[in-house]
């Protein structure tokens, strides 16, 4: 996505850059509740807990980090913000990934491998009007077209590094639950 910034003319078009945002917020949040919020609930319910409340309480907390990263920075630039959203936002995205790759791999979900890659793929479809969304408007503020593309690319970096950050920890921390759940009991 973040390539588009190549093809692009001078100046984005104001009704083509809310067009991209509209488009990238719709995917984000159909991302976010199909291959996110209902597997959390599904788990939840194999576990037979009240399926609906980890989720929640997931997503309350991320709801929260949010504004509370929104209160306590400087206000900054919209194209400098965005940027940073969506590179936060990707990291638990890369997390999820993570996650349940690791749960495919340990054999500790019903989820298959093909779920796993189904949604890897989703996600990064995803990704590509993040990287649009990114490059554009930061090489309509006078940056290079290659620093751009640049900075769209690394903003979107974070997710497979996250997914395999969470893969390593999740071996790490596997192995270690039995011991860590007879402790706290």
């Amino acid at each position: 996505g973040s390539a588009m910034v190549f093809f692009m003319r001078k100046e984005m078009n104001e009704k083509v850059q809310k067009l991209l945002l509209g488009f990238a917020s719709g995917v984000m949040i159909a991302a976010s509740v199909w291959s996110l919020l209902i597997p959390a609930i599904e788990m939840a319910e194999q576990e037979k807990t009240i399926a609906w409340i980890p989720a929640s309480v997931g997503f309350l907390l991320g709801m929260g980090f949010l504004l509370l990263l929104d209160t306590i920075t400087p206000h900054l630039q919209k194209t400098t913000m965005l940027v940073l959203a969506v590179t936060l936002h990707n990291i638990p995205e890369g997390m999820a990934v993570g996650v349940t790759f690791a749960g495919v791999l340990t054999e500790n979900t019903t989820m298959s491998m093909t779920g796993a890659f189904a949604l890897a793929i989703g996600i990064a479809i995803q990704n590509f009007p993040e990287g649009a969304i990114i490059s554009m408007p930061l090489q309509s503020q006078e940056i290079s077209k290659t620093r751009a593309f640049v900075y769209g690319t690394l903003s979107g970096i974070v997710e497979p590094v996250g997914a395999f950050l969470t893969i390593l920890l999740t071996g790490l921390v596997v192995p270690l639950l039995p011991y860590l759940l007879s402790f706290a009991a």
